[in-house]
């Protein structure tokens, strides 16, 4: 680089990289640094340089062969000389001085105007279509921030309902292109689902969750792509019926039956550990599967568990909590002091293991009772025992309904709380 003035005004003088000579036929050039103070073109010079670098980048990336790709070139290089993209029909519209300071803009040497500068600020590149299955393709990149706190298994469970949504939809209309998805066509889609519900005695819950992940896709591709589409996704869900709550296990049962002597020798030991270790932590199945060593307190006065979005994405923040180990939950993790690698990146394979096994071995105390029943049980023996509702919606990672001051109770106090309550 060398800066020597022209005139009053300084400029910068630059050899062309090799890497963009099919997009600039000059071999170096020349560029004013708009400025006659020597310290402030010294300023300047890597700022315009690095702005003519990524204009070659965008001509570049205009001569790929993907029609997704060279539209977005011309989007950006549009912008990088201060423009927003505008579709041709959309140029023609503007006012007269507006049209001719884009007309203006065009570089030209030696009579020859730069074709590419000339799509990008005229706006003759096609917008390439955008199908179904690309739409899912472009969604993952789009939608990366919301997956990176989570753990592999995390991400593969927040996945697979929008791969399945993408899939049903193609399988009823095709994989058409974005701007063609018509009402009709979602009608179509709802009319599958409501056959599909009675044929295999589906809830509304199942039809509505998988429009939700379709929509979903469509409006964040629609929108960070800037599509400008009216997609026809709303009034499509069915009306649920009211969801019953879980049945809690009695004392009894979890006493006489789950703990027996043998009852629960036929599952696998990582199943029969979190399952145990739910009983006096009230802990969601992932999160115990989750687990990861450093969060398992075992070698303290008072044992705890405490919950952190370490290497995993926790459901909320009120989700990151101290929980005391206490009888048989203690004496599990005492036996995986690292947790439960088996399940730690493969939860949704737990829930269905253990719900067979006590299907399978009489153990569920009415239709209804699940996995999950040990939880709703865990709250109710501290409701039972009249613990404070500040302390019973931290163990369980509820919301306080209003802001939270203080620590909450301390973990000797919380123990000591739950020993009684405790199996």
């Amino acid at each position: 680089m060398r800066i020597m003035k022209r005139g009053e005004i300084w400029h910068q003088r630059r050899r062309v990289p090799v890497r963009f000579r099919s997009v600039e036929t000059r071999r170096e050039i020349w560029q004013s640094l708009h400025t006659d103070s020597e310290t402030v073109a010294k300023q300047k010079a890597p700022i315009i340089w690095q702005e003519q670098l990524n204009a070659w980048e965008a001509k570049l990336a205009g001569e790929d062969e993907d029609a997704e790709r060279r539209f977005e070139a011309a989007r950006d290089l549009a912008q990088l000389r201060g423009m927003r993209y505008l579709p041709v029909r959309k140029v023609a519209e503007l006012p007269r001085d507006a049209l001719l300071d884009r007309i203006e803009a065009i570089p030209e040497r030696k009579g020859v105007i730069d074709s590419r500068e000339a799509t990008a600020i005229l706006g003759t590149t096609p917008e390439p279509p955008i199908r179904i299955s690309r739409a899912l393709t472009l969604y993952w990149q789009l939608a990366k921030d919301r997956t990176l706190a989570k753990s592999l298994d995390q991400l593969r469970r927040w996945e697979n309902p929008r791969k399945k949504a993408i899939a049903n939809l193609i399988s009823v209309i095709g994989d058409k292109p974005l701007a063609e998805i018509t009402g009709d066509d979602m009608l179509d889609f709802r009319d599958w689902w409501l056959e599909r519900m009675r044929a295999e005695n589906l809830t509304a819950n199942s039809a509505n969750k998988d429009l939700t992940h379709l929509g979903d896709v469509l409006k964040t591709v629609n929108s960070m792509k800037r599509l400008g589409l009216t997609l026809p996704l709303s009034e499509l869900s069915f009306k649920e019926g009211k969801t019953g709550k879980r049945p809690a296990f009695s004392d009894g049962w979890i006493r006489d039956k789950l703990l027996a002597a043998n009852a629960l020798d036929g599952l696998n030991d990582e199943a029969r550990g979190i399952f145990l270790v739910m009983i006096n932590t009230g802990m969601r199945p992932s999160e115990i599967a989750g687990l990861r060593p450093d969060e398992i307190k075992l070698e303290r006065v008072y044992p705890h568990l405490s919950l952190q979005p370490i290497g995993r994405e926790l459901k909320s923040e009120n989700a990151a909590r101290v929980i005391p180990l206490l009888g048989v939950s203690l004496t599990a993790l005492k036996v995986f002091p690292d947790g439960f690698p088996r399940y730690r990146n493969n939860s949704a394979t737990l829930s269905g293991t253990i719900n067979k096994y006590l299907v399978e071995n009489g153990l569920k105390e009415t239709s209804a009772h699940t996995l999950y029943s040990l939880r709703h049980a865990f709250e109710d023996r501290m409701l039972a025992a009249g613990i404070d509702e500040r302390i019973r919606r931290d163990l369980m990672g509820h919301s306080l309904g209003r802001v939270r001051y203080g620590e909450g109770g301390k973990l000797q106090q919380v123990t000591r709380l739950l020993e009684p309550i405790s199996f």
